[in-house]
């Protein structure tokens, strides 16, 4: 006779699907609080968006038609120590956007050649000839030149993904505006305008594309790179008037509201048993909305489609002259629009701006908003938010925007009404009770976030908020 010494099956345990009796049993005895929850934050973001409705789910932005094309950044691969461009990514340069030939693309982009830098070496000087692109794939660069007086003068600073030179590709006069000179360390790929040539010599599709760019109407634009609306001023007579008409861009954006859901669960006999003196459906439902308005706010800042932070536009992204938020650098983002409403940073960025502002001798001024002090520059308030992400390296981004639809600013994006609505643009939906006495509510919102002209939303990036060893 054998005997079975197989060992028995293990039984999975069963995970959790409601609040448990014991938890429960909790609000229903003693003095006590209502449940608490560590994750709420501020939602300064959320309360400060100008909410429109949105029907249809989703929002067009019609804007006036731009010539302005080709700003966006380029990205590279790394294989090991060597760094390529991405062929495609070569369309981020003006003279490139809408080509889309691969296989000449991809000769480009085998043409450039990798050169590492070292931190205080010079890339370009000013009125030297200029006869090749250069992208940075890592690391700093500020470009400087002389004032009128013949002090130095900053320019601009530059990081991963942006670049210098592209009119040296087609223009054999060009010459340096400014002095490149590298702050860090860093990787960037050049490509010569003899390169370049030789390419689009034996690429007949890339010739015709590049005669076209030379004729794109370049002074019929505003200093904003709109098209312009013809018109005449301080004529005297009987001046032939010129005629105008206001030009729409034929593909505007839509912004879809995206949504964000969750299914609650309460057992029976806890609503049954324990529902006084507080109701535990009231409180669980609370503290399921509060976690799911901590996310809404989280994809607008961080969602790729529509957050915040991937939506500003390159001419609108600035970077410190030295690491850490210095009151030039709020200055920097800030003259670059009109009627900013507020300023967004982690709270951890916001130690580091008045750390700045100490060094310098300057303290941020109190304003009030809805009743609460907080700091200001200019008038402007600095508001936390920590959805806002900080790299390993000890930096993040500071947030500045202009809200409103009558101010052509930043906008929230939800639809209202909604079937058992349960708060302005979310609804909690009963979906019944299973053969485990569990009670279930479908928690949803819709949401999204509009930038109706480029210059509403700006960011200083890459700032350092790391305090300095002594």
């Amino acid at each position: 006779m054998s005997v079975d010494t197989s060992p028995e099956p293990q039984v999975a345990p069963v995970r959790q699907q409601s609040l448990s009796t014991a938890a429960a049993r909790n609000l229903a005895t003693t003095a006590k609080s209502a449940p608490q929850m560590q994750e709420i934050s501020s939602r300064w973001l959320l309360r400060m968006l100008p909410w429109v409705e949105t029907k249809g789910g989703a929002y067009r932005v019609n804007r006036r038609l731009s010539y302005t094309v080709g700003d966006g950044r380029v990205d590279f691969v790394q294989d090991g120590a060597e760094v390529r461009v991405i062929p495609r990514e070569l369309g981020e340069l003006a003279l490139l956007r809408g080509f889309d030939d691969v296989q000449v693309l991809t000769a480009l982009a085998d043409r450039c050649v990798q050169r590492d830098f070292r931190a205080g070496e010079t890339l370009a000087e000013r009125g030297a000839p200029a006869d090749r692109l250069h992208l940075i794939a890592h690391g700093r660069v500020s470009r400087t030149t002389v004032g009128q007086y013949g002090d130095e003068l900053a320019v601009a600073v530059l990081a991963d993904g942006e670049r210098f030179g592209d009119d040296a590709l087609l223009d054999p006069d060009a010459r340096w505006e400014s002095t490149a000179t590298a702050e860090t360390a860093g990787t960037l790929l050049t490509l010569s305008r003899a390169d370049f040539t030789a390419v689009a010599d034996s690429a007949p599709g890339l010739r015709e594309h590049l005669e076209e760019f030379r004729a794109l109407p370049r002074r019929r634009q505003n200093h904003k790179g709109e098209a312009e609306i013809a018109m005449s001023a301080g004529h005297a007579g009987e001046h032939r008037l010129p005629g105008a008409f206001v030009d729409y861009e034929l593909k505007p954006r839509e912004y879809e509201l995206s949504v964000a859901q969750t299914i609650l669960r309460v057992h029976s006999r806890v609503a049954d048993l324990y529902n006084g003196p507080m109701n535990q459906t009231a409180e669980q439902l609370r503290l399921t909305i509060e976690a799911l308005r901590e996310r809404q706010e989280y994809e607008l800042i961080n969602n790729r489609e529509f957050g915040l932070l991937h939506n500003v536009d390159f001419k609108q992204r600035v970077q410190p002259h030295s690491g850490p938020p210095t009151p030039d650098d709020m200055d920097e983002i800030l003259c670059r629009r009109r009627g900013s409403k507020f300023f967004l940073a982690h709270p951890r960025t916001i130690a580091a701006i008045g750390r700045g502002f100490s060094e310098s001798g300057l303290y941020p001024e109190q304003v009030d908003l809805g009743g609460q002090q907080v700091p200001a520059w200019r008038g402007v308030p600095i508001l936390p938010c920590d959805k806002i992400p900080i790299t390993k390296e000890n930096t993040s981004s500071i947030l500045i925007m202009r809200t409103g639809e009558d101010n052509q600013g930043v906008i929230g994006l939800r639809q209202t009404g909604l079937p058992e609505e349960y708060e302005p643009g979310l609804s909690v939906r009963f979906m019944g009770m299973n053969e485990q006495a569990l009670i279930s509510y479908l928690v949803t919102t819709y949401y999204s976030a509009a930038v109706l002209v480029p210059d509403a939303l700006g960011v200083l990036e890459n700032v350092q908020i790391a305090r300095r060893s002594v």
